[in-house]
């Protein structure tokens, strides 16, 4: 895959990108943050929205801040409750009074546990919308209007924001130039997410901003790009499981056997989300503390 690594921003200063939109980035470099959290500034005018306003690091907040300057926040946005794009939401309610649009975390989303955060970063318990947003519902600013695009997948309460003025889509975590998205059930789902690629590619922006890394100039030739790396890696497993029942930790060994240590529990968890697509669609299932296929590749079961 063509990823674009080659973003290079200065941090606490906002940066234009287009007439509507200029972006921020945060101090949080990290393996699943890359160099930081993008926060997005739009609008042309003196009332702005600001999306995915970040983690909740008192430099930061104090950065966006000296960046909005006089200018009053409308709207404040959130595409998901990962510690890296929603924490700084609640000051910077507090500091504009402007209320907060996004989706709750859903009942699925497991307590907090010492687990959370390795394998992507932890969910943010603490944010609760003032508005819930909905697909397809509207959201009007300044000079600019706002189209809400639910993308389930990521997480189960990730949604896309479509910038109507420019056919820009400001995509979140769903998709990202730099790396591939991390899906972690139980919160994650592959099928979703996959979905959510399809229902985005048949949509007619010019231009992706992710929150982490570059925008994306070619759209619809990146999610084709990712739409086939997920569909060969559901190959590759089907192909595994085709040798026999195995188990995770031998899947993984397969698959991935060039992986560094720090990065085998997010391989398992890719696995896992694969595994769980393949057993809705009733072609694997767990068994005895592996997998095995439920049907042959000639579509017979066995």
């Amino acid at each position: 895959m063509n990823f674009d690594r080659s973003l290079d921003a200065p941090y606490g200063i906002e940066v234009r990108l287009s007439r509507h939109v200029a972006r921020l980035l945060a101090c949080n470099p990290g393996p699943f943050t890359f160099k930081g959290t993008g926060v997005y500034i739009v609008g042309a005018g003196a009332r702005v929205a600001v999306i995915d306003p970040g983690p909740n690091l008192p430099d930061h907040i104090q950065a966006l801040k000296r960046a909005l300057g006089s200018r009053q926040v409308s709207h404040i946005l959130v595409t998901h409750t990962h510690r890296d794009h929603s924490p700084a939401a609640a000051a910077l309610k507090d500091w504009s009074g402007a209320k907060t649009y996004g989706l709750p975390l859903p009942s699925r989303t497991a307590p907090i546990s010492p687990e959370e955060g390795m394998v992507d970063e932890a969910h943010d318990h603490d944010f609760v919308p003032d508005i819930t947003v909905h697909d397809g519902m509207p959201i009007a600013g300044d000079g600019f209007e706002l189209e809400c695009v639910a993308t389930p997948g990521h997480t189960a309460n990730h949604i896309c924001y479509a910038l109507t003025q420019e056919k820009a889509l400001f995509t979140g975590d769903h998709v990202m130039g730099w790396s591939t998205s991390v899906i972690a059930p139980p919160d994650g789902d592959m099928g979703d997410y996959l979905a959510s690629l399809e229902k985005l590619a048949a949509r007619d922006e010019g231009v992706f901003y992710p929150t982490h890394g570059s925008p994306i100039p070619a759209p619809k030739d990146w999610l084709g790009q990712l739409i086939a790396h997920r569909r060969m890696r559901e190959g590759q497993v089907l192909s595994a499981l085709a040798d026999g029942a195995q188990t995770i930790a031998a899947l993984v060994e397969k698959l991935y056997p060039d992986i560094q240590p720090a990065l085998r529990l997010a391989a398992t968890q890719q696995l896992l989300a694969h595994l769980a697509h393949l057993q809705a669609r009733g072609e694997a299932a767990p068994q005895a503390g592996a997998w095995r296929l439920t049907i042959g590749v000639d579509g017979r079961r066995p």
